[in-house]
């Protein structure tokens, strides 16, 4: 039995993200998200200014006068929501943890895509795969889909991305659309994602918190890792430990930005403390320019 809370709360996202998902991105997602393939849809005499190479030789032969083959999009996508619930996503010093917003985008992209007819599915991931659902059409899949990662409660709290990645580069068959939603904390990961985005169309939401990527001198403060358990004491006063780091946030996200790069992926960034539909539309609004150059 789902908890009668986690009903409530799949309500009201689901009331929270509607307006949102008629409004705005089912037109965004369908415009940016093309079908994979075409199929046959009818013979018809053909017609000034219709492509020579779609021509049915075979009808025009047994009617003695042209006929072409009419394609329409074959529409029905696969979308999967990869997302991250290792212990660094439960973290946020503004309004919402990390997980809290990745929930809502979810919500967002799962209800857009089955009002384009699309089937949905999830993995959530920690260090192991700790929950997979096929992806399937209707509402009632979507709802599952919210559910699922409001009332789950992982096994582990560490993080290993590249065992997502090669999960979905072997059970998913055909080609689909990949929102993978972390925080990319991790590394050994950019080899496995490079041969899943050379399969699948693949979207790497990368969540993050302001304070995770600069200190504030706060004097000496007991830090605690979420995902290891370990504690330390660390002197928030001293310039070089901030500095460093610093430097090491600093490396770790131009890392990504260049290893992404050279793989083409296409990649939103998130920050807790802003809105993430801003940045979402803006990410849809862009890449519908890049496919009409």
């Amino acid at each position: 039995m789902v908890p009668r809370e986690i009903i409530k709360k799949v309500k009201l996202i689901e009331l929270r993200t509607r307006n949102l998902v008629n409004d705005v991105f089912s037109g965004e997602y369908h415009s940016v998200f093309k079908g994979v393939g075409i199929e046959f849809s009818e013979v018809r005499e053909y017609q000034y200014g219709d492509d020579i190479r779609t021509i049915d030789w075979n009808v025009t032969a047994r009617f003695g006068k042209p006929y072409v083959k009419v394609f329409n999009e074959e529409r029905e996508l696969n979308v999967v929501l990869a997302i991250d619930l290792s212990g660094s996503q439960y973290f946020g010093t503004f309004e919402k943890f990390k997980n809290e917003i990745a929930t809502e985008i979810c919500a967002l992209l799962a209800f857009s895509a089955i009002k384009n007819n699309d089937k949905v599915g999830l993995l959530i991931f920690t260090d192991k795969i700790e929950k997979f659902i096929p992806p399937r059409k209707g509402r009632g899949n979507g709802f599952r889909v919210l559910r699922e990662i409001l009332f789950f409660n992982p096994e582990s709290k560490s993080t290993n991305i590249s065992v997502a990645i090669e999960y979905l580069i072997r059970v998913l068959k055909r080609r689909s659309i990949i929102f993978l939603i972390s925080d990319f904390v991790d590394d050994g990961f950019y080899k496995p994602l490079r041969i899943l985005n050379r399969k699948h169309d693949v979207v790497a939401l990368r969540l993050y918190d302001r304070r995770e990527k600069e200190l504030f001198p706060a004097g000496l403060v007991r830090m605690y890792d979420v995902e290891t358990g370990e504690e330390a004491w660390i002197d928030l006063r001293d310039s070089k430990s901030l500095e460093l780091y610093k430097s090491f946030v600093e490396q770790k996200r131009e890392e990504f930005i260049k290893e992404t790069r050279k793989m083409k992926l296409d990649v939103v960034d998130i920050e807790t403390g802003k809105s993430y539909i801003e940045s979402l539309v803006r990410f849809f609004r862009l890449r519908a320019l890049k496919y009409k150059a």
